[in-house]
């Protein structure tokens, strides 16, 4: 238990220290400070030292014991760049259904999948693993569209065109948010 405690701890600060890395090049710096802080809670932390494997979340193991993330449900509550935050009740259909997210949230979630592939691929990283991952569960996902139209056209960007250009890119439309006053 000492183990997963330390390689949890280890794997938590080595993601939220990327993701700030990853805000701040796309000029989101708040967004970067703040970032997944509720990891440290012990809804989050405690069954993250439980289920830790050291190869992705240990959510995914909470689930395969539990049929549920208790973690996950804690965070996902927690956390507007993560897309399931980003649900209401339809007026008009009377289901939950997904709500288009601000871009700020949507930047941040972004540098999110970016840090969350290095840190699980490690050495096997390259700029194409955020898309591929997104693609492997794009008709499952209930996203907002154009939130997640707006995902994915920053995923193959990165794919495309890599880090720099994207986070330019990205770093200009803060930039025009900002002045337009939204």
């Amino acid at each position: 238990m000492i183990k997963n405690f330390f390689g949890h701890l280890r794997t938590i600060n080595a993601h939220r220290h990327l993701v700030m890395i990853h805000c701040f090049k796309a000029g989101i710096i708040k967004r970067g400070l703040l970032h997944d802080l509720s990891k440290y809670s012990p809804a989050e932390f405690i069954p993250g030292v439980v289920y830790f494997q050291g190869n992705r979340s240990p959510n995914e193991r909470e689930r395969e014991v539990n049929g549920y993330s208790m973690a996950w449900i804690h965070h996902k509550g927690r956390n507007k760049h993560h897309f399931e935050y980003w649900t209401d009740y339809s007026t008009k259909t009377g289901t939950l259904d997904p709500v288009r997210m601000p871009d700020e949230y949507i930047f941040e979630m972004f540098c999110d999948r970016v840090a969350a592939s290095k840190i699980y691929k490690k050495k096997e990283y390259n700029d194409r693993c955020p898309l591929e991952y997104f693609l492997r569960a794009k008709k499952r996902r209930n996203i907002e569209k154009v939130t997640a139209q707006k995902l994915e056209f920053l995923l193959r960007m990165l794919a495309v065109r890599g880090e720099d250009y994207t986070f330019a890119f990205i770093r200009n439309q803060v930039r025009k948010i900002k002045k337009s006053g939204k």
